[in-house]
């Protein structure tokens, strides 16, 4: 038996670099005022064929939907953002003080196909401001991923950013769009003739090169914003620039997500080929009423960690190793061997991690095996030591050693391990 195409294990030897990141994420989330968020992991279909868009490649292709045994349509959560509106409708936290500053981590699901940095069964760290549509809130997203990659020394970033505009501006220039694409619609694949239709807009941001050619002179929309679009934009140039944040502006930045409005960015770094953008994000002004809920602002980010880690990889950005055990237990003898679980019990009672030999090995198997622990100290002990009511402390890193009494061993050693 294999894991599923697309899936991948964490295994005990490389599960530290998944405990840093979120160690990471959650202190820097914690810095800027954010709570943490869990929503389960699957939600009713309806939730993301509304919320996410029909339009979008995520509804059309690439959800993990069925019915379970109640024939209601469950989808396993393809992306972050419409669980937390839904529950942030359902439990009204639209009614607490605002704005409601959340963030999560959690697992997500796409068909799709397995490439580097991209997997089927994945997961996501991502924040969600609701309650304002003052820009330097968009900014300050922006300025939280930016202050995660810097904590993990990650360089080579560029941040881009938009304006795909509001509701209004929105339908003004989808008509400018559709005039300028009637002559091309014949020549643009089967995807883009059915966006044509839906959001016109998405055509930008179609991967088919053919599909690029035609429509390279295409109007954008940065430039038809209204005057509440175009102000709160150039407000959030301005904040970035107080920041210190440099960024470009990209006028072909759409997303792949229907629900967006205003502010659209990504973060690219140039490290892993063609999956290039490490977290992306945007407004979404009209999601929670589209959803149900009161007319509330809103706004976020996703990025993918499995790309993190391999951004990190490809920059040569080595996470440190914690070590594995503070103490190892050496002992020689069946009476050693008895007294070890005493002493195992009084070590790890201190919040000490602790282990000892199972398997019957010789003294020099033991270290041994204590080494491959990573074990940054090792308790001998022998007939002798337990007669004279001691046992033998060595540092596994200089390899000094001292005797301990054995008495209220687990509180000298919390003492050496502080």
């Amino acid at each position: 038996m294999k894991a599923p195409r697309g899936t991948k294990d964490v295994l005990p030897k490389e599960v530290y670099k998944w405990h840093y990141l979120e160690d990471t994420f959650r202190e820097t989330c914690k810095n800027f005022g954010y709570n943490e968020i869990r929503t389960p992991i699957f939600e009713h279909t309806e939730l993301f064929k509304r919320g996410v868009g029909e339009t979008t490649d995520i509804v059309q292709k690439e959800m993990y939907s069925f019915q379970d045994n109640g024939g209601r349509d469950i989808t396993l959560k393809p992306e972050g953002t419409a669980p937390v509106v839904r529950s942030f409708i359902e439990h009204k936290l639209y009614a607490d003080a605002q704005p409601t500053k959340l963030y999560y981590a959690t697992p997500s699901f796409r068909y799709e196909r397995p490439q580097a940095g991209r997997l089927r069964a994945f997961h996501q760290f991502g924040i969600e401001v609701f309650g304002t549509t003052n820009p330097q809130i968009d900014a300050e997203i922006i300025g939280v991923a930016m202050d995660f990659f810097s904590r993990l020394h990650i360089k080579n970033l560029e941040l881009r950013i938009n304006s795909v505009g509001c509701k209004k501006c929105r339908s003004e220039y989808n008509e400018i769009l559709k005039k300028y694409l009637s002559t091309k619609v014949e020549n643009l694949c089967n995807t883009c003739n059915d966006r044509y239709e839906r959001n016109p807009m998405r055509i930008i941001d179609c991967k088919n090169e053919k599909c690029k050619e035609e429509v390279i002179d295409i109007p954008l929309m940065i430039d038809h914003l209204c005057e509440e679009c175009n102000n709160d934009f150039n407000q959030l140039k301005e904040s970035l620039n107080l920041m210190d944040i440099d960024f470009i502006v990209d006028p072909k930045i759409v997303r792949g997500l229907d629900y967006y409005t205003k502010t659209a960015f990504e973060i690219i770094s140039n490290e892993i080929g063609s999956q290039s953008t490490v977290c992306g994000g945007g407004r979404y002004d009209g999601l929670i009423e589209q959803l149900g809920g009161p007319s509330t602002p809103g706004i976020g980010f996703g990025m993918g960690i499995e790309r993190l880690l391999l951004t990190l990889e490809n920059n040569n950005i080595n996470i440190p190793k914690p070590d594995n055990l503070d103490v190892f237990i050496v002992s020689l003898g069946e009476k050693s061997n008895r007294e070890s679980v005493k002493i195992l019990k009084s070590i790890r009672k201190e919040r000490l991690s602790a282990d000892k030999d199972y398997l019957e090995r010789s003294m020099k198997a033991q270290f041994k095996y204590a080494n491959k622990r990573n074990a940054r100290f090792c308790i001998v002990i022998g007939e002798n030591e337990i007669e004279k009511g001691v046992v033998t402390l060595k540092n596994m890193e200089t390899g000094e050693q001292r005797e301990l009494s054995i008495h209220h061993i687990g509180q000298e050693i919390k003492n050496i391990c502080k």
